[in-house]
């Protein structure tokens, strides 16, 4: 590993900095890892990313880099002789991309509006979105496993995988809150085995937060699970 005068701005409890960890952990860098309360902003944060003041922010020497998924390309394009997070190929990145945003915008999202509802009642539309991305999300990796590849982008962690993967303990901590296991071997065969082998990679081990500590953390409320 190398000194690269990298710094991470982000939070344990957050799947954004996660996604940004691993990213580094897989082109083999170094970096400080600064933790970010959010209450009160520090100052470093808000001087960072001014315009949303929200984490991870990633800092290259003078040069901020914000929001997750920017970040994660910014690492596979600057440090491009590592390790891939997303395919040559023009056809393939552009399908990485889409499925990313779809598991930020439908899973995470119905995620998000499930932990912050307090009845359990008004949970259940928010479940029933979960499951039915769920369900898609084993479809295409169902399809990816076809072609032979261990993740949805091959057989190394992938931009795909960082981003699912990083709602791990999310999920994690909903089914705890629900009483109910939402990723189960009958319904998600495939996700299953796919949550097994990404969260025991090297890159990834001992990262994801237990449940039970994000549940602890949930009077953070709209301001720990807010999209970026």
């Amino acid at each position: 590993m190398s000194n690269t005068n990298l710094k991470l701005i982000g939070g344990w409890f957050s799947p954004f900095p996660l996604r940004v960890k691993i990213a580094l952990n897989i082109k083999s860098l170094e970096y400080d890892n600064i933790e970010e309360t959010l209450y009160p902003k520090s100052q470093l944060l808000v001087q960072s990313n001014p315009v949303h003041k929200k984490i991870p922010v990633l800092l290259h020497g003078d040069k901020a880099i914000c929001e997750s998924r920017i970040i994660l390309e910014y690492i596979d394009e600057v440090w491009n002789s590592g390790p891939s997070i997303l395919p040559s190929d023009a056809y393939d990145r552009a399908m990485a991309r889409f499925w990313a945003a779809y598991i930020d915008d439908k899973c995470f999202l119905a995620m998000r509006k499930c932990i912050l509802v307090g009845d359990e009642e008004a949970r259940k539309p928010y479940l029933e979105e979960i499951e039915d991305s769920l369900v898609t999300i084993e479809g295409e990796l169902q399809k990816c496993c076809r072609e032979g590849k261990g993740y949805f982008g091959g057989e190394e962690i992938g931009l795909v995988d960082i981003t699912f993967g990083s709602l791990l303990g999310l999920m994690g901590m909903i089914e705890t809150m629900n009483g109910r296991k939402m990723i189960v071997e009958e319904k998600h065969p495939r996700v299953v085995k796919w949550a097994e082998r990404f969260a025991s990679d090297p890159n990834v081990k001992g990262l994801i937060p237990e449940p039970e500590k994000l549940i602890s953390l949930i009077w953070l409320g709209k301001e720990l699970y807010k999209k970026e």
